[in-house]
């Protein structure tokens, strides 16, 4: 009889690769040297670009076998077929720091999500440019932290951001409608570790007051975006779309309520799959095997 599996025992793989033949074996052939059980495998092949990605969870039930193991049994098959690579315990949370400015419906989801198991995250900070949501973060127990932003201060607000990154060892961080753009020098300090969300009228309506211009030009969908930051504002590789239908009797206060209630499902599903490495950026795409 073969060994049950252990949930607390259970670890996943990412592969990221030029494809050839032999992959799956080769990755597959790691999974059993080890008397692993497979519970999840994802994989996607990129025809087009001739590159080959794979998700996989497994659970290994001896005991004696600890991750490090594990990472020293797959060094060589990633060598071999040049794979870029991570594999973890699957346990382990996603330490997120949360940026908001004065629209707390994301911020708010995600911290409801997270204290119900929803979200496999840990939160050690919140961040923001206002004092608004400072009651909110203690009522969760998360250290907040005021840093406020001029264009005169703008370069300090940010390294002292980067210092709390690395101070808290930070895995991701999420913009939770954060209303500030940032320097194209912390963009691509946090390349593929930072997300933003935001309403999906962009580039068509800009600046302020959005779903009253979108009002105002009777669009029948509401929806959001979440994608990876990067120095191309609002460009980034898409994660998840949203979107809901509206009408014309509707009031663009109702489209404010409508378009916030996306944006934080967007944003929510977005680091779900985030923290549990179901994304892979492939150029200015991704891949989001689920």
């Amino acid at each position: 009889m073969s060994a049950r599996p252990q949930p607390d025992r259970e670890f996943i793989l990412t592969v990221s690769c030029p494809d050839r033949s032999g992959l799956v074996h080769a990755v597959t052939g790691f999974v059993v040297q080890y008397s692993g059980n497979i519970q999840e495998s994802q994989q996607f092949d990129d025809r087009l670009q001739g590159h080959f990605f794979l998700r996989m969870r497994f659970d290994v039930p001896d005991p004696d076998i600890s991750l490090e193991d594990l990472r020293s049994g797959f060094a060589p098959v990633a060598e071999a077929y040049r794979i870029s690579w991570n594999l973890y315990d699957a346990s382990t949370p996603t330490r997120t720091l949360i940026m908001v400015s004065k629209f707390g419906h994301c911020l708010n989801d995600l911290l409801f999500r997270r204290s119900t198991g929803a979200l496999n995250i840990e939160v050690p900070a919140i961040v923001s440019n206002h004092r608004d949501f400072e009651p909110l973060a203690e009522s969760h127990g998360i250290p907040f932290h005021h840093i406020p932003v001029t264009r005169e201060t703008k370069p300090e607000a940010e390294a002292r951001l980067l210092e709390l990154v690395d101070e808290l060892n930070v895995d991701l961080v999420v913009l939770a409608r954060y209303m500030q753009i940032l320097s194209n020098d912390l963009c691509k300090q946090l390349e593929g570790r930072a997300i933003n969300i935001h309403h999906s009228f962009l580039p068509s309506f800009k600046g302020a007051r959005p779903y009253n211009q979108a009002h105002e030009r009777g669009v029948k969908l509401v929806g959001a975006t979440a994608h990876y930051v990067t120095p191309d504002l609002d460009e980034g590789p898409i994660i998840e779309q949203g979107v809901v239908r509206v009408d014309h009797s509707q009031s663009p206060d109702t489209l404010v309520t409508l378009g916030r209630d996306v944006e934080a499902q967007v944003l929510a599903r977005a680091v779900e799959w985030h923290s549990e490495s179901r994304i892979m950026i492939n150029g200015n795409r991704t891949v989001v095997l689920r």
